[in-house]
């Protein structure tokens, strides 16, 4: 069984280049989540998104990514088309929602809470309780 240090080490700062990936991420889920409250579908927003911050679709696929690193120049685009201060984009802040990945780790949660008895169920529970104890 995984030890929770295994896992998650609190040492682990983010590299300056992952800091700006995920405050870009932060910057484009805002945008989303009002163009789609807006009533727009939400095909056709990553799209829409690049425009706004005057890059083409496939620069702004690789900085979500983290195929291409968010440079300088791009830093301060993105800052200047999303009305932020200069160097914005490079503080660390606390995620507003979730990642990618945690949306994937809550979507095989619920899929495998879903898929048991009540018993597994139970078994689930009390070993996510143990992870979080350190156990």
């Amino acid at each position: 069984m995984f030890s929770q240090h295994s896992v998650v080490s609190s040492s682990n700062m983010p590299s300056p280049a992952t800091i700006r990936r995920l405050n870009a991420l932060a910057l484009f889920q805002s945008f989303a989540e009002e163009r789609i409250n807006a009533g727009d579908p939400p095909k056709g927003l990553e799209a829409a998104w690049a425009a706004r911050i005057g890059v083409s679709g496939a620069t702004w696929s690789m900085a979500k990514s983290g195929a291409r690193p968010i440079g300088d120049k791009l830093a301060r685009q993105v800052e200047h088309h999303c009305d932020k201060p200069a160097g914005w984009i490079d503080e660390e802040r606390e995620p507003t929602g979730l990642t990618p990945a945690e949306q994937q780790f809550l979507a095989l949660a619920l899929k495998t809470y879903r898929g048991t008895n009540s018993d597994g169920r139970k078994q689930l529970r009390q070993w996510l309780k143990e992870f979080g104890r350190g156990a």
